[in-house]
């Protein structure tokens, strides 16, 4: 953390404790009689009764707390609120001192996330890795960047699969980790992916938009191109025909094609040769169709070798598997029976090892006694050591005292004597035992290497047994993992049936959830349409009932104002007497009960109306609520229906996968015999097809000599010409024939023009009729009003004896008025009828006349092609008395030639008369 400043001014006046009364209470109580004095004008809790009885005022005895009990009491509240509540804390960071906003000091900033240990968590966070996704969910939505390493068809673990999308990308791999069931990442590693996928997805998305709008322009491009070359073939051809249509010649010929024959058999030929090439492109494609099959027959036989071969293969590894498994459990049994006889020579080497064991334990023995009696040895001969040294020191005493003391010189060289042969003997004793030592260390070292050599014997044999275990192992292994992996198929198997039962019962719950709930929502929605219905006659009935108060209201303000003429009239009158006084207080008392009546009847209907609307809402509210809950039940029954389909579909399909892993070979063998045989058939059919269409093919070919032949007979049928002038020598007779006609029609219309004037004089004097009633009952109504004033007059100066008189009267005229109104709408309506009626005649008139004037024109057009007709005639008579005379010389062609002119002009000039005719009419 970083550098805290403290300000300990008046820290001592902020932390006295108060004392504690029992231990003042203590203090004053003291046998010490300076601390008694020292306390003794202290006044605790006990002393503020007396306090208040003198007049002082004194605090409670809870503001002598200490500071710690209020700690500990603050401390206690903390907790409880916190154990009883799920805080959430908020770092709260000072961005500047001077409190100024918008204002934002970096250092001070970086200081307090410092010393919050903000930057440490963040750094630490940094170090782990936070961000974590399934890998099912990041196979799902990071597959786009490299789809290539997921391949499409093979099914490949979730796991693997992210593995390898992984270290296909240009990544840092020290970034993330794999665990279980999730992929881990560091911080900033997964915003790296995001961009990426967004870079990948914007990439896909503008090269599909820019093949769109290719697409769409090349499209738009070629119609345009189209529209053109139509543009420029039609101009062409309407410059063409613009060029040639007033030469005569072009006339005859447009003339005279129409009835030759030769026509129809161009048009023969031209169809027969689009047939022609039509089929020519069917059999291209027939040919090139079978090029593809025999191509995919070819491909697929070599598939159906290659699949055979697989199967072969797969069938020889099997087998090789098969042959392999049955030598591993030959081997396993000798491998068995080599490990029961390993386990006994283990159990007798074992036994040799303890009896080996127990005999160096012996000796181990023996030889620490042996040592513990050297040491013995050692100890005694240290001791003889130090007494050898005692009496060396006493014999130079006694050597200093041998003149004084000779004869215990001669005792002590006795002594000495008798010492230096104990020791020989001690020394001999000693170099014997280290004979002895020296024999049980070479017995013991001979032990120990024979001891060496058992244990290398024995390591051995206990690395071949773990070899031989090891191996034994591993079959044991390999053999549990075929048995579980085949047992895991078979649980896998009951257990896809068993969830397979599970969700079909589940989807049959469903089903009936599903369907309970649509007859539920049926009914509400039934119930909801009545409801609707209820409210709309509720609302019509509130329409009515406000319809009749709008009424109610209209004659109360019609019977005010009445009221208010009349005594406008009374007063002008005078003289009102007590009578008409008691009659005008009855009728405004009536006039006040109806007022009165009407308004109860508006608040009663109003507060049906608030009363029904707000049922209406409420019930409408409740059926939405409902409405609204049962929605939301289907949408989660549905989704579970989802969910469940889709693990059901899971389910079969890997169970499909299942059951199609065990036929797969089985069912491609017999779909690619079946595929053969079809293919064969096909080729058949083919061969059978492109018989036929060499045979159609030189049927053609003799039916185009055929036409051939014919056309050349078309060609000697231009003699027939002379026959088609009778016939437009009949067409000629038709056509006047048909002029009669025309002139009958001319006719027909005259009358009916003024069969439509005869009928335009009878409306107009029926609507002259229809004015002069309109007149009549203006007058009437005129004269109804002169009576109506005539009334009021009379009613103003007998109004006191007659005003019921005039009320009666009053309603007759206003009854008389009103029919009177009713009529003159009624004649209005039927004047303007006759309006509609009198300008439609006009115009049917106006066409009329205009179809009158047009026949007229035809005729007279007709009259004058019936000139240039025979003017032609008379053309043609010239034309064809030179071409008679140079028959001789011109020969048959040239005459054929003439013949086909003449009946194209005939044929031309027929066709525009004919179509003049159609114009006209």
């Amino acid at each position: 953390a970083g550098i805290v400043d403290y300000n300990i001014g008046n820290w001592l006046v902020k932390n006295k404790d108060p004392l504690n009364e029992t231990v003042v209470a203590l203090f004053q109580k003291s046998s010490l009689k300076f601390l008694a004095n020292l306390f003794a004008n202290y006044a605790g809790a006990e002393g503020a009764p007396e306090e208040k009885a003198a007049g002082g005022k004194k605090k409670k005895g809870s503001s002598f707390q200490t500071v710690s009990a209020l700690h500990r009491e603050n401390l206690g509240k903390l907790m409880t609120n916190l154990r009883s509540t799920h805080p959430h804390f908020v770092r709260c960071i000072i961005p500047n001192e001077t409190k100024t906003p918008g204002a934002m000091e970096n250092p001070l900033v970086m200081h307090q996330l410092r010393c919050n240990g903000v930057l440490e968590g963040i750094r630490i966070c940094r170090k782990g890795f936070p961000n974590r996704i399934l890998y099912a969910d990041f196979k799902q939505r990071y597959r786009i960047l490299n789809p290539k390493a997921i391949p499409e068809g093979q099914f490949m673990d979730n796991m693997k699969a992210s593995e390898k999308l992984l270290g296909s990308l240009d990544i840092d791999h020290t970034q993330y980790r794999l665990g279980h069931t999730k992929v881990f990442f560091k911080a900033g590693l997964l915003g790296l992916l995001e961009e990426m996928r967004d870079d990948r997805l914007a990439l896909i998305i503008t090269a599909f938009q820019a093949r769109s709008r290719g697409l769409l322009a090349r499209i738009e491009f070629q119609k345009m191109v189209d529209r053109r070359d139509a543009l420029l073939v039609i101009q062409w051809n309407i410059r063409a025909f613009m060029g040639v249509k007033n030469w005569p010649w072009m006339k005859l010929f447009f003339k005279i094609k129409p009835l030759l024959k030769s026509a129809e058999t161009e048009k023969e030929m031209a169809n027969m040769k689009e047939e022609f090439l039509k089929l020519k492109e069917a059999y291209a494609k027939s040919e090139a169709r079978r090029k593809e099959l025999e191509e995919k027959m070819v491909s697929l036989l070599q598939e159906k070798n290659d699949l055979q071969l697989a199967v072969q293969t797969q069938e020889d590894t099997i087998v090789d598997a098969e042959e392999r498994c049955e030598g591993l459990i030959k081997s396993k049994i000798q491998l068995e029976a080599k490990a029961k006889e390993l386990t006994e020579r283990l159990e007798d080497e074992e036994e040799m090892n303890s009896e080996l064991t127990a005999k160096k334990r012996k000796l181990e023995d023996e030889c620490s006694e042996l040592k513990k009696d050297i040491d013995d040895l050692e100890l005694t001969l240290a001791k003889v050591e130090k007494e050898k040294h005692a009496t060396e020191n006493k014999v130079k005493n006694l050597t200093e005292e041998m003149a004084a003391l000779d004869e215990i010189i001669a005792k002590l060289t006795k002594e000495k004597k008798a010492l230096q042969e104990a020791h020989q003997q001690t020394l001999d004793d000693l170099q014997s035992e280290e004979d002895k030592v020296n024999t049980l260390t070479k017995a013991k070292a001979k032990l120990e290497q024979q001891v060496d050599d058992l244990e290398g014997s024995l390591e051995q044999e206990k690395k071949v047994r773990m070899d031989l275990e090891r191996a034994k192992r591993k079959l044991e292994g390999d053999l549990k993992l075929t048995q579980e992996s085949l047992m895991d198929l078979e649980n896998d198997k009951q257990q896809m049936e068993e969830r397979m039962k599970k969700k079909d019962f589940e989807m049959s719950q469903l089903n009936s959830k599903i369907e309970d709930e649509q007859a539920m929502s049926a009914q509400l929605q039934k119930k909801l349409k009545e409801l609707q219905a209820r409210i709309e006659e509720l609302e019509e009935e509130l329409e009515a009932e406000r319809a009749a108060r709008a009424k109610v209201e209209k004659q109360r303000a019609d019977l005010a104002r009445e009221l208010e003429e009349i005594s406008e009239r009374l007063e002008e009158a005078g003289g009102a007497t007590a009578a008409q006084i008691e009659m005008n207080k009855k009728r405004e008392a009536e006039f006040q009960k109806v007022r009165r009546d009407l308004e109860e009847a508006t608040l009663q209907h109003e507060a049906t109306a608030a009363t029904l609307r707000k049922k209406n809402a409420d019930s409408v509210a409740d059926l939405g609520e409902q409405i609204d809950n049962l929605q939301r039940v289907k949408q989660k029954l549905e989704k579970e229906k989802s969910e469940l389909r889709l693990e059901l579909d899971d389910v079969v399909s890997n169970m499909e996968q299942i059951v199609k892993s065990k036929t797969n070979f089985e069912k491609m063998c017999r779909t690619l015999e079946d595929q053969m045989s079809e293919y064969r058939t096909k080729a058949e059919e083919r061969q059978r097809s492109i018989n036929d269409f060499t045979m159609q093919k030189a049927k053609l070919q003799t039916e185009n000599g055929e036409l051939a032949r014919q056309l050349e007979e078309k060609d000697s049928l231009v003699s027939q010409l002379t026959r088609g002038k009778q016939s437009n020598v009949q067409q000629i007779e038709d056509l006047k024939r048909q002029l009669e006609e025309e002139v009958k029609a001319k006719n027909a219309l005259a009358h009916a023009v003024q069969s439509a004037r005869h009928d335009s004089d009878l409306l107009r004097e029926q609507y002259e009729e229809e004015q002069e009633a309109k007149s009549e009952l203006q007058r009437g109504m005129s004269k109804a009003n002169a009576e109506v004033a005539q009334w009021r007059t009379k009613y103003e100066t007998d109004a006191i004896q007659k005003t019921e008189e005039l009320e009666d009267a009053k309603k007759k005229l206003a009854q008389r008025l009103q029919d009177a109104e009713e009529a003159v709408e009624a004649v209005n309506a039927k004047c303007s009828s006759l309006e509609k009626t009198k300008h439609r005649l006009q115009n049917e008139i106006e066409d009329l006349m205009v179809d009158v004037e047009r026949s007229n024109a035809a005729a007279a057009s007709l009259d004058k092609k019936q000139r240039n007709f025979d003017k032609v005639r008379k053309k043609h008579m010239e034309y064809t008395s030179p071409i008679s005379l140079n028959y001789s010389t011109l020969g048959v062609a040239g005459n054929l030639v003439q013949w086909f002119l003449t009946g194209k002009i005939l044929e031309h000039s027929l066709i525009n008369v004919s179509f003049g005719i159609h114009m006209e009419f």
